[in-house]
């Protein structure tokens, strides 16, 4: 029979009552799920049981610490998530470094799980977001640019780093000519823009994000919509940019204000303007490579993370275009 085991571990610089939860709700979890028992009082938990558990409960409390710091609150979802890392990584005790890195690398946690970058390219996409203040991610669909732009912008907000999302989107093709479309404004614009509002949805409670696009705080708006603005204290997105002209394109860069970051995506293999317009994603690489503060990433086949025929597919079409150059 194993030996019983026991340690201490001090809050710090964090909220206890966050940390503890309602009644000590969040303790109580933690045990029915670790044979370990856990007392809190003051700034301080004793964890006793069998060496190994204690050990991964240890490493669990570290974590929610993590957690806390990053998202000013701790959910049950945010700490059912954990624990699953941690007991899933952790079966033996090398590899708790492991679920230490798995954590860390979480982007956001939601209702769901939660979002991290999964591959290679991905990881140095969202690294290249907190790095700079403008990143350009170039890639083909199923990478999850946009996906993972719309988790950081929301990490960015629930941490107050930023006051306001701004997600903008050219409608229709480059000229963004909704007039001639059946409905009002609002249903001229929803299908071009509906991407964005499903990574939302999925991210974000529906009264929350209700209330937070209520209030303007998150705005989901058209290209055309973003003249004249000047915005400060934002996370700014500009999905599917292959689409934007050159004029457009300036037009958007020059939109960001103080203590703002913009992150600007697309594919140009899937450029939909007229021949004879240049695209200003494809123009603003020769243009602002080398500038400090800006990043430009390039994520590649190897990057999709749909189903496993969308690599096929993009792999098939990229072969085709070397055949007819």
């Amino acid at each position: 029979m194993s030996e019983e085991f026991e340690r201490e571990f001090l809050i710090k610089d964090t909220d206890s009552l966050i940390f503890f939860g309602a009644n000590d709700r969040n303790l109580k979890i933690i045990e029915k799920h670790f044979s370990v028992f856990m007392f809190g009082r003051g700034d301080k938990i004793t964890v006793s049981g069998k060496a190994k558990e204690v050990g991964q409960v240890i490493e669990l409390l570290s974590e929610l610490i993590f957690i806390i710091n990053k998202n000013k609150r701790l959910t049950r979802t945010d700490l059912l998530t954990a624990i699953q890392i941690i007991k899933g990584e952790s079966q033996e005790e090398k590899d708790v470094p492991k679920a230490k890195d798995e954590l860390n690398s979480v982007v956001l946690f939601t209702d769901a799980g939660y979002v991290k970058p999964t591959t290679p390219g991905q990881i140095e996409y969202m690294q290249s977001t907190k790095d700079n203040d403008i990143v350009f991610c170039i890639g083909p669909a199923g990478t999850g640019k946009t996906y993972l732009a719309v988790a950081l912008a929301i990490a960015y907000l629930n941490k107050k780093i930023v006051n306001k999302i701004i997600l903008a989107r050219p409608a229709v093709e480059a000229g963004e000519s909704l007039g001639y479309l059946p409905g009002d404004y609002r249903e001229k614009i929803d299908p071009y823009l509906r991407p964005l509002y499903d990574a939302l949805t999925e991210m974000l409670p529906r009264d929350r994000l209700r209330k937070l696009m209520d209030q303007e705080v998150i705005e989901v708006v058209p290209m055309a919509f973003m003249r004249g603005r000047t915005l400060n204290d934002a996370f700014v997105l500009l999905d599917e940019a292959q689409n934007c002209t050159f004029l457009q394109m300036k037009m958007f860069l020059t939109r960001l204000g103080f203590n703002s970051k913009s992150i600007i995506n697309g594919d140009i293999t899937q450029i939909d303007l007229p021949d004879k317009i240049l695209s200003g994603l494809v123009s603003v690489q020769n243009i602002l490579q080398g500038i400090e503060g800006i990043k430009f990433v390039y994520l590649g086949a190897e990057d999709v993370v749909r189903h496993r025929l969308v690599k096929e597919i993009i792999h098939a079409y990229a072969q085709r275009n070397d055949n007819d150059s």
